[in-house]
């Protein structure tokens, strides 16, 4: 038996609201994708496919699966299951937020001064690492991929104001 059935109130987001949610941000992500492959062209030219063609088509499929599955969920009974608890949410959150600042950053600070400062904060603060250990898994994260990806397989990743500061 479920929690909402019991009378007692759900401590989260239910999952049909959920999976609803999903599919309309689908269905939008669909949308975005058909009117930037219309602005570059969806038809046929001269060499082939105009490079809209083939997105054009797979935002007509997003958006064609995602309203099956919303239609799908809408006939179906609301079972009352929980999603995930709020705490739940957080702990996700607390992931979800410095990795989005994260990628943010990078084309400022760049990939390695950004990667340094997540991956410190990250040990720091969910993994309650001492700062030494923080600091030296930080330093040499960023250190082994940029010889693997600079030095050997010569593959420039994006660089900040130190990187060049530094000549790197």
């Amino acid at each position: 038996m479920s929690e909402h059935s019991s009378g007692v109130e759900p401590r989260g987001p239910s999952h049909r609201w959920t999976e609803l949610g999903v599919g309309i941000f689908c269905i939008l992500l669909g949308v975005i994708t058909i009117i930037g492959s219309m602005k570059v062209g969806i038809g046929w030219g001269p060499e082939g496919p105009k490079s809209g063609f083939f997105p054009f088509y797979i935002g007509v499929i997003i958006i064609c699966a995602s309203l099956v599955n919303c239609a799908q969920l809408l006939m179906e009974k609301d079972d009352g299951q929980l999603f995930s608890e709020w705490g739940q949410l957080g702990q996700v959150l607390c992931v979800l937020v410095p990795t989005t600042v994260y990628a943010l950053l990078i084309p400022y600070l760049g990939i390695y001064v950004a990667s340094f400062i997540l991956i410190a904060l990250f040990m720091k603060w969910l993994g309650k690492y001492p700062w030494t250990t923080a600091i030296i898994v930080a330093f040499g994260t960023p250190f082994a991929l940029y010889m693997f990806f600079e030095k050997w397989f010569l593959i420039p990743l994006p660089k900040g104001p130190l990187e060049e500061l530094l000549g790197l």
